[in-house]
């Protein structure tokens, strides 16, 4: 394991903005407002050519006035655990607060390496001493918004921690984004992919507002599952945190390679799978279609549950597609060999001489129409690319090209090699050698 520092504090102290800082990414979001962070965050950084991994975590509301404050203290609790090092923040500006002295109290009884950080000095040479009543020997004064002393603090940490980079850091693992409309059981997935309480779950859409990264090991393949807040409609993001979550979750569809698009069975397909199914598709990710909450169903075929959705979505289509119940964990263990199966067809290359061979079988077949009395003349079509597969087609004029007849290509290309859940590309060049 690498070496795990958490960032342990109550709310507004400038956690988020510290793990940002230590990240050198906007992975949390920050704002003003209390209790913005609520699950845990992770993310992989490293101080001159030395990993680690960072927690971020919600804050402790001793008074418990902000929401879901005892599920924060959970997941706290859950960081406090798994970390090595613990960088308990407070609020330089602000001095000690009671809520500070309960939690160092707290933190004295853990037996893990507490490092002090007293937040917001803009002035490197402000002095600390006013926090040395909260009781932990080292205490280093730092600055989010600028950065001064992190490296220091951060230094200091891995020192204690005093783990090599184990072999977790190298081994390759599969990134696949949870995603869908709030409230469809995503979190619920992913608690019960992960095996424990990792993030929070509500009946309250939107719990969930930043993206968890959680690592889980099957049969000696390691998957990381980005954990995102639902997408709302557009006229539902009025709150700007909001706004930051689903940036999070186009996000999370850059970074993975698949995209678990959790689908509330009871409701159905709506607006928001569509524009997810565009956003998808047009990011060239592979896509695993899960009708969640299934267990609730009742007298609707799976077949009449499909057809929605594939006419909706015609992408959707060529999507493995699983009934299950994250609450209940019924075929959520079938997730990982799709995921498998995704990954083989998506990095697949085929040989230019069977996809000739193809290509000559559906001239036979249909003939390019005529486009002001001209016609389309197919040269020959090759593989240039995968993850995802990508194709072009030599012909003569690339604006003779219809798009039912390119259509029609398409299907034909996937009922020889289906490419499930995978979205593919195939552009024209002409004799300008200009790609359509």
């Amino acid at each position: 394991m690498l070496p795990r520092i958490a960032l342990i504090g109550r709310p507004n102290v400038g956690k988020s903005a510290l793990f940002n800082r230590i990240c050198q990414k906007r992975l949390s979001i920050v704002d003003p407002a209390e209790g913005i962070t609520r699950d845990r965050l992770y993310a992989r950084a490293e101080l001159f050519g030395r990993p680690f991994t960072v927690i971020d975590t919600g804050g402790i509301d001793i008074a418990g006035k902000i929401s879901f404050a005892e599920e924060v203290r959970r997941q706290t609790e859950l960081a406090i655990e798994e970390a090595d090092v613990l960088f308990f923040v407070v609020d330089g500006q602000v001095g000690v607060t009671r809520e500070d002295e309960e939690i160092a109290r707290s933190l004295r009884k853990v037996k893990k390496s507490v490092i002090l950080l007293v937040n917001k000095m803009d002035a490197e040479e402000e002095e600390v001493t006013g926090f040395s009543s909260l009781g932990i020997k080292e205490m280093i004064g730092v600055s989010a918004l600028h950065g001064h002393s992190i490296a220091e603090a951060l230094e200091k940490a891995l020192d204690r921690a005093n783990k090599e980079a184990s072999e977790e850091a190298a081994s390759p693992f599969l990134r696949v984004a949870i995603v869908g409309r709030p409230n469809v059981g995503k979190s619920t997935l992913a608690n019960r992919l992960f095996g424990e309480e990792r993030a929070i779950v509500s009946p309250i859409a939107g719990t969930t507002r930043d993206a968890l990264d959680l690592l889980v090991e099957r049969e000696g393949k390691k998957y990381l599952f980005v954990d995102t807040a639902g997408v709302r409609r557009k006229k539902g993001e009025k709150e700007r945190v909001d706004g930051f979550a689903a940036l999070r979750t186009q996000e999370a569809i850059e970074r993975a390679e698949v995209v678990l698009l959790v689908i509330d069975a009871e409701q159905g397909f709506t607006v928001q799978e569509m524009r997810l199914a565009a956003e998808i598709e047009k990011l060239g990710k592979s896509c695993i279609l899960l009708l969640n909450k299934w267990d609730r169903v009742k007298g609707i075929r799976m077949e009449h549950a499909l057809r929605g959705i594939r006419e909706a979505a015609p992408f959707f289509a060529w999507c493995p597609t699983l009934f299950l119940s994250a609450l209940q964990g019924r075929n959520v263990e079938e997730i990982f060999p799709l995921i498998d199966q995704v990954c083989e067809h998506r990095s697949l290359r085929l040989p230019t001489a069977a996809l000739n061979d193809l290509i000559s079988s559906c001239m036979q077949k249909y003939q390019p129409p005529m486009v002001t009395g001209k016609r389309l003349r197919i040269y020959y079509l090759t593989q240039v690319a995968v993850s995802p597969p990508r194709f072009v087609l030599f012909v003569n004029r690339p604006d003779l090209m219809t798009t039912a007849y390119r259509k029609f290509l398409l299907n034909q290309l996937r009922k020889t090699h289906p490419f499930p859940g995978t979205p593919l590309f195939f552009d024209l060049k002409g004799k300008s050698h200009k790609v359509k």
